[in-house]
């Protein structure tokens, strides 16, 4: 039987504080989704100023890294390369890039999705957070 790590409350404290703080630094107003390799929510929050549409599409995007093992911008590549069949995948939502998983000895644990500024800049936030595990 193999073993794998799991994300426990202080990572994704430790995910959720770093998320905030590289989104402050820059004065940008999103929400922050951080879920479990399931998809299932662990952490959730919305920045002052944060659109309301940011709420679904930041658990979306952490929802469609976390279910498909990959960074959420590798499905909205696919679709805009012409696979739209794409589209029709069950249970697979926020299929923009700013969902980034979060990998821990070769298994993903977990994922982190953010929305409410420029894609890239969600994705950054989002990864800002991953690297404050170490």
């Amino acid at each position: 039987m193999e073993m794998k790590p799991y994300l426990v409350a202080a990572d994704v404290n430790r995910i959720a504080e770093a998320s905030r703080a590289e989104a402050l630094k820059h004065g940008w107003k999103v929400s922050i989704a951080v879920v479990d390799d399931g998809g299932h929510l662990l952490h959730f929050q919305r920045l002052d100023g944060a659109p309301p549409m940011s709420v679904a599409i930041s658990q979306a995007k952490a929802h469609a890294a976390a279910m498909g093992r990959r960074e959420s911008s590798q499905f909205e590549e696919m679709i805009a390369n012409g696979r739209t069949a794409f589209l029709s995948a069950p249970g697979l939502h926020g299929l923009l890039e700013g969902g980034v998983p979060v990998i821990a000895n070769g298994h993903v644990i977990g994922a982190v999705g953010v929305s409410g500024v420029k894609s890239s800049e969600d994705a950054q936030i989002a990864k800002a957070g991953i690297a404050a595990l170490g």
